[in-house]
């Protein structure tokens, strides 16, 4: 499955698969660029995200882990 910025929810899913350790509230988005970009199936523009496009990715991580 190829996964694009806009897919919050699947990333959400995977980040949490990914790194269930990690806080997801406190968190920089910068790391958080990384981690969406290196998920297996990324295929997007490295540099086609914004602060509003993280902001959600973090919303949804959020829900999923609730």
């Amino acid at each position: 499955m190829k996964i694009k910025w806009t897919d919050t929810v699947e990333i959400a899913i995977a980040l949490e698969e990914n790194h269930p350790d990690k806080d997801n509230v406190n968190l920089r988005f910068t790391d958080l660029h990384l981690w969406v970009t290196s998920l297996d199936g990324f295929d997007d523009d490295v540099n086609g995200s914004n602060e509003k496009i993280l902001e959600a990715i973090q919303m949804a991580w959020i829900d999923e882990r609730e």
